[in-house]
């Protein structure tokens, strides 16, 4: 599967519009920049995520994932490489996507990103006077350099 997303940092009040949120939890088992696989808890809900390269742009890269239980998951966690990413990723409804604002914990305290994914790197989408500016591409926010080492 292909993932096409953009990313930009916050810039106003997305609160107001938020219809979900879970906790996060997740760590490496590869952060390998061609590949990543990562091991993520969202609540009571454990998954294994393994991705591609980016493109030149950012926007699109290979993406596979498989629900596994969240027993399975906090095994993984143990043999992941150092380092781990808490945050709470907020749902926001922008018809007829959904932007996931991720709003960190840890090390990355104060740090909030919202992603949108889209059907192909030409999508139009709405930007909601709260989004900032975009980092797509911008590897300082791919989650696997966010990692916290403990």
């Amino acid at each position: 599967m292909q993932e096409i997303e953009r990313k930009f940092l916050i810039a106003g009040d997305f609160r107001p519009f938020v219809f979900k949120s879970v906790h996060i939890v997740q760590a490496y088992l590869s952060s390998h920049p061609e590949r990543t696989v990562r091991v993520r808890i969202e609540d009571d809900k454990g998954f294994i995520t393994i991705k591609g390269i980016a493109n030149d742009s950012g926007t699109s890269r290979y993406e596979w994932e498989k629900e596994i239980s969240a027993k399975e998951a906090r095994e993984l966690l143990k043999i992941c490489e150092p380092g781990v990413i808490e945050k709470i990723r907020h749902l926001v409804k922008s018809e007829p996507y959904i932007y996931e604002v991720d709003e960190f914990r840890g090390k990355n305290e104060g740090l909030i990103v919202a992603e949108i994914e889209l059907p192909n790197e030409n999508a139009v989408f709405a930007k909601p006077e709260w989004l900032g500016t975009e980092v797509t591409g911008d590897k300082r926010y791919y989650n696997s350099m966010l990692r916290s080492v403990v």
